[in-house]
């Protein structure tokens, strides 16, 4: 999944002159978390997070009135707060990218790029919604778990036995055990009403099946 296909593009921009009151205000008005600032010709600057914002709000000069003190605030500009150096990414980045320089930044907006124009922005809630979408999570199914060695076919070997058994495999995928090297922990969502059907073709085949959280994991693990 590429983040052009999922990105916003209906964007909310401001200018640098954009005051510090009118920003809030667009924020809470429109339900967003971040503002784009952009110049004269288009061009990206800076970006604002709601975070900022409550940041530069909360001021010490509690003996002002709020006339006076929303006074002052008109005076700051977006380009007094915003953050210059903002990390962008191109619109054919993957979904597991943009979640890993989010985390690599410690941000959770990203502004999309293409051809060098602002196109679009991705926020961490939508990576969450399309990897929880990947993984398959909903009440009709739950969740399985088959520690292999870390080879050539292993995985077939998984499939097959659900295959077997005309289990449906909703969602797959693998977790390296760091603790555990070579050791690989194959994860899949069924149906729940396949839950006993897929462990017993797995069981049959000597696989040991993992349903809910162990804190020993060495009974699973393959000899």
């Amino acid at each position: 999944m590429y983040i052009g296909r999922i990105m916003h593009t209906d964007l909310i921009t401001v200018t640098p002159e954009t005051s510090l009151v009118d920003a809030s205000e667009m924020i809470k008005t429109k339900k967003i978390d971040h503002l784009l600032v952009v110049d004269g010709r288009k061009k990206l600057v800076g970006i604002i997070s709601d975070r900022d914002l409550r940041q530069y709000w909360a001021s010490p000069a509690t003996s002002l009135s709020t006339h006076e003190l929303n006074y002052l605030l008109e005076k700051v500009t977006a380009s007094m707060i915003m953050v210059k150096t903002v990390v962008t990414v191109p619109v054919d980045t993957t979904i597991e990218r943009a979640a890993f320089i989010m985390q690599q930044n410690r941000i959770s907006a990203l502004p999309v790029m293409e051809n060098d124009e602002l196109a679009g922005i991705i926020t961490s809630s939508d990576v969450m919604d399309v990897l929880l979408q990947a993984i398959g999570i909903s009440d009709d199914s739950t969740r399985l778990s088959v520690f292999v060695n870390d080879t050539i076919g292993r995985l077939s070997e998984v499939a097959n036995a659900l295959e077997v058994s005309s289990v449906n495999i909703q969602s797959l995928f693998c977790w390296p055990e760091k603790k555990y090297p070579g050791i690989t922990q194959i994860l899949l969502r069924v149906a729940k009403k396949d839950e006993e059907p897929a462990v017993k073709s797995l069981e049959a085949l000597g696989f040991k099946v993992k349903t809910q959280y162990e804190k020993d994991i060495t009974q699973f693990l393959p000899g």
